[in-house]
């Protein structure tokens, strides 16, 4: 992974609703790191920081470096609670990771080439996102930062499903382990206007009766 997220942690003693509030005055933002067949740990880290790395999307699917009472440890972003109408986080939950041990993240699904696709630029048709990120299971040294779909080739009325995503080694989709979870995660579909038209079309040729 070409990024390192690295973040900085204090252990946090006062606990409490009371105690979590004076922290967010404070610029502060209150936490917790828990995982790795270890006990959690209340912590604090800096507001603004967390806030700025929110902004690059891969931050949700790292895995994060987090410094604490001078050690470094690895963990994930678990869980990020906001406030219901101002734009400030509430509460962070980290989890450690283990190098021998499987993780599932979600990661998110970039499309290349959508400039070129084949049922847009020659079959008048739309490009049709269903899935924004999928949940994979791997070792930590394997997360991907993306799932990368290639649309070049895709037609009107084509999909690409979960089971025909180019995976890293050692990655795998959590959805594909239940039967029946193949979903699509893009799709090219012609524009709801033309799709009536061309249908209404259909109709009528089958009310001249050809081929009676």
């Amino acid at each position: 992974m070409s990024l390192d997220f690295v973040i900085e942690a204090e252990p946090r003693v006062d606990q409490g609703s009371g105690a979590s509030r004076r922290l967010r005055r404070a610029g502060k933002l209150p936490g917790i790191l828990y995982g790795g067949h270890r006990d959690p740990v209340a912590i604090t880290l800096d507001h603004n920081a967390i806030l700025l790395n929110l902004k690059n999307e891969a931050f949700y699917s790292h895995i994060l470096t987090v410094n604490l009472e001078g050690k470094s440890e690895r963990a994930i972003l678990r869980d990020l609670q906001r406030h219901p109408f101002k734009p400030t986080l509430v509460h962070i939950d980290l989890q450690r990771v283990s190098a021998d041990e499987t993780i599932r993240v979600h990661v998110p699904v970039h499309l290349v080439n959508e400039e070129i696709c084949k049922g847009v630029k020659t079959g008048g048709g739309m490009i049709n996102r269903q899935l924004n990120e999928v949940e994979v299971e791997c070792l930590p040294a394997d997360l991907p930062e993306a799932i990368e779909v290639d649309v070049a080739q895709l037609g009107v009325g084509e999909s690409v499903h979960l089971s025909e995503l180019v995976l890293p080694a050692g990655v795998t989709v959590v959805a594909l382990a239940h039967e029946g979870h193949d979903t699509a995660v893009v799709s090219v579909l012609l524009p709801r206007g033309e799709k009536a038209e061309e249908e209404e079309g259909e109709s009528g040729i089958e009310g001249l009766g050809l081929g009676d």
